[in-house]
């Protein structure tokens, strides 16, 4: 069974769940919102596409591999908390730089570490979300 007003539903709502996620990703290093719920949002995002859709169109349609999302948000996550030993500062200790930027405001390693869990909330959500409807087509 497909519905047309779904299928057109989420091909507008996919763009705007994602840029809703990274808003709630830069939000969250001064205020509430950050990298786990913006991950959230992407990853329902991904979700709802592949429910409409299917797994191997949003596979497609995301041109990565989930596990490799993991990798990278785990690594960006781990080097933005060690990059304060390197300076010989405690273990994640927030460092900024100097002037804010336009649109993103300060930037610092809270929003790197912010930047990681992002990266692996989504690959993860949508892992065990592929991996689902994969068993459930079976």
């Amino acid at each position: 069974m497909h519905s047309l007003i779904l299928a057109t539903a989420t091909r507008l709502l996919l763009p705007l769940m994602l840029i809703f996620s990274i808003f709630l990703l830069i939000r969250g290093h001064n205020e509430p919102g950050g990298g786990f719920v913006g991950g959230l949002v992407a990853g329902a995002g991904f979700t709802l596409y592949a429910a409409v859709y299917g797994v191997a169109q949003a596979q497609n349609t995301l041109r990565i591999d989930p596990k490799r999302l993991i990798g990278a948000g785990l690594l960006v996550a781990a080097l933005s908390a060690l990059f304060s030993l390197f300076l010989g500062l405690p273990l994640m200790t927030g460092l900024w730089y100097k002037e804010a930027l336009p649109v993103i405001g300060k930037v610092g390693t809270p929003l790197l570490f912010d930047a990681g869990v992002y990266l692996v909330v989504v690959g993860i959500t949508v892992t065990i979300m592929f991996t689902l409807f994969e068993v459930e087509g079976e």
